[in-house]
């Protein structure tokens, strides 16, 4: 009876890992299913709970069972209760491995912010009252954005500028001497 447990379990867990990670690789699994929401935040307990970890669950289950009861002569108990702690490592190995995998994504969103204490060079002549553009490094990713100095005179194009603040989504600059 418990021989045909383990042997059920591990068929159907092996299974549905094996479909998964193919529909996966080809692109075919949903994304959100897999992860969770699109900002990743998803609770520790849903990750266990997932596909992959109630299948890995399973398989871990079945063949530790199986080889127990077959291969090792543990007695009907015994196997039962290491084949439990092996399929709940299966899964907490599988949560672990795919909080490490949503720790590897980035939002991409830009945050201007981040170009405060950048240097960059004068795309448009910054006039004064009226702005203009700089070409600077944020995030690594170099753009152009608008601009504003705080000066009183022009900063042609092509000088040298620092970000010192941004307001209402304008780089405020100053120029670097």
């Amino acid at each position: 009876m418990l021989d045909t447990l383990f042997l059920v379990c591990a068929v159907a867990g092996g299974s549905v890992l094996a479909l998964r990670t193919v529909l996966m690789l080809l692109g075919v699994a949903d994304h959100h299913a897999i992860h969770g929401d699109a900002d990743g935040d998803i609770d520790p307990g849903a990750r266990l709970l997932s596909i992959h970890g109630v299948s890995a669950f399973l398989m871990m289950f079945g063949l530790v069972g199986l080889a127990l009861l077959r291969e090792s002569g543990v007695p009907g108990v015994g196997a039962l209760t290491i084949a439990l702690l092996a399929g709940g490592a299966a899964m907490w190995g599988i949560a672990q491995a795919f909080r490490l995998m949503d720790r590897l994504q980035s939002s991409g969103t830009l945050d201007l912010r981040r170009a405060i204490g950048e240097e960059g060079v004068v795309y448009l002549t910054l006039r004064p009252g009226h702005g203009g553009q700089v070409q600077v490094a944020v995030q690594g990713r170099l753009g152009v954005y608008e601009a504003l100095s705080e000066d009183d005179r022009e900063i042609a194009t092509g000088a040298s500028i620092r970000v010192v603040d941004v307001r209402s989504g304008l780089l405020v600059v100053e120029p670097v001497a």
